[in-house]
């Protein structure tokens, strides 16, 4: 059964791309928007709109109620969560399966799993991927200082229910753990609706690599290789590149391998990303985004695929298009995340009015936006504004098509990261690939 019309409960750039995926399948699309995205470019280039409330994201994106009374209104037979909002909250998931709708993506089931740190280093035990020596949950400043005794320190604390890079805390002994246990337990809580945390070795300098994998409701699981993400301001990625640079032929294949046994176990349905971190030659599981990533046009690039299609085919009861041996990898492409923020003001998030914009083009050139001049980039949401992303036959020619496209990239009316990915381009590390998830705080500490 091949879907006929799909919900997208998002916004901004992603919303859009969903739009044009559906477009290009023949399927209805139906855009969801906020006070201040009444006039946005998801909304124009949706067939349908239905508003859901305020500007605010509570009161709107972030309303699960909202949304799947817009989905009911508009007669829609699946919902699309993009990123972020609502794609990674199993409550929302499992209400959209019981109001008879399709969820593009993975069950509830799977994303409760998943989404609890915890019970993901489980599964992956069970699919015998390695993780990173860590602890159970830990209750209290007293559990926590036993369990950093077998761990060792340095360690993390970090959130059962995390993502995004909160509810992480580092400790090197025993008595800054006692302090920043109780830290993380209160932002986990806030963050995620649980205090839960537990225990993670601090790997020193490793790289942060992750696998895109696809997988249908009959059984099928390949992966389409993996991303280098380890230029990180906060655990927020900055800019992403496949392939990973550096990695031997048999730790590539090794953790693509490892990413689909953990999906398999899990029972996964659509697209998703196991990530690891890669320390040598050893690499460990830390978690897998249950959702289409920010960073999904590299693949692309590398494979040819159309990763948000697959998800609507696999959604509509499809097998996989294609096998794993038929997904060859291609060239390099790097992606550059274009944020609405001043990096010489502690990166302070810049909304506004855009008074002028000029985007790049020319081969292996793509921009990912919904950005116009004269739109006004609300102060309600995310700061990402763009994704740029270049393509080239080696990583020497994608580093420097990136050049040429960011020095082609203006954007005016505001502060942006373009700025930024400019000099990033002629740091040694990043020119060599030798950088790991320390590299850019460094950078930008002056070190």
């Amino acid at each position: 059964m091949s879907l006929r019309s799909v919900l997208v409960a998002n916004r901004g750039e992603i919303a859009l791309r969903v739009v044009r995926a559906c477009r290009e399948l023949g399927i209805r699309s139906v855009a969801v928007y906020s006070d201040a995205d009444a006039s946005a470019a998801h909304v124009r280039h949706a067939d349908d709109a239905v508003h859901i409330g305020k500007s605010s994201a509570s009161k709107s994106y972030l309303n699960a109620d909202a949304v799947l009374e817009a989905a009911r209104s508009a007669g829609v037979d699946a919902v699309h969560p993009g990123y972020g909002f609502l794609s990674e909250r199993p409550s929302f998931a499992a209400a959209v399966e019981e109001a008879g709708l399709t969820f593009v993506g993975p069950p509830s089931s799977v994303i409760a799993t998943m989404g609890d740190k915890a019970a993901a280093r489980a599964v992956a035990r069970s699919a015998d991927v390695p993780v990173v020596p860590g602890s159970d949950e830990v209750s209290s400043a007293d559990d926590a200082v036993a369990a950093a005794e077998e761990v060792g320190y340095p360690v993390l604390v970090k959130a059962s229910a995390g993502g995004g890079g909160r509810g992480i805390r580092p400790a090197a002994s025993a008595d800054e753990l006692r302090t920043v246990v109780v830290e993380a337990q209160r932002e986990a809580s806030s963050a995620f609706g649980s205090g839960a945390v537990y225990l993670e070795r601090a790997l020193q300098g490793p790289k942060h690599v992750e696998v895109q994998v696809l997988a249908d409701t009959h059984g099928g699981v390949v992966h389409c290789f993996e991303r280098e993400c380890s230029l990180q301001r906060r655990r927020q990625k900055i800019l992403e590149e496949a392939p990973a640079p550096g990695l031997s032929s048999e730790l590539r294949s090794a953790l693509c391998d490892a990413a689909v046994r953990l999906s398999a176990q899990v029972g996964y349905v659509g697209a998703g990303t196991v990530e690891f971190l890669v320390e040598g030659e050893e690499f460990f599981f830390i978690e897998m985004n249950t959702r289409i990533q920010v960073e999904h046009p590299i693949t692309e690039w590398i494979t040819g695929l159309d990763l948000v299609a697959e998800q609507l085919r696999i959604a509509g009861g499809e097998p996989l298009s294609v096998a794993q041996d038929d997904i060859v990898r291609r060239g390099a492409a790097i992606e550059f995340r274009v944020n609405a923020e001043d990096p010489d003001q502690d990166f302070l998030p810049s909304p506004g009015e855009v008074t002028g914009l000029e985007l790049p083009g020319g081969p292996g050139v793509r921009v990912d936006t919904a950005l116009m001049a004269g739109d006004v980039v609300p102060p309600f949401y995310d700061s990402l504004v763009a994704k740029l992303a270049v393509w080239a036959l080696t990583r020497e020619q994608a580093l420097a098509r990136g050049r040429r496209a960011l020095a082609e990239y203006r954007v005016e009316g505001l502060p942006t990261t373009i700025g930024l990915h400019r000099r990033l381009l002629d740091e040694p590390a990043v020119v060599d690939g030798t950088y790991d998830i320390t590299t850019l705080e460094t950078w930008l500490a002056g070190g």
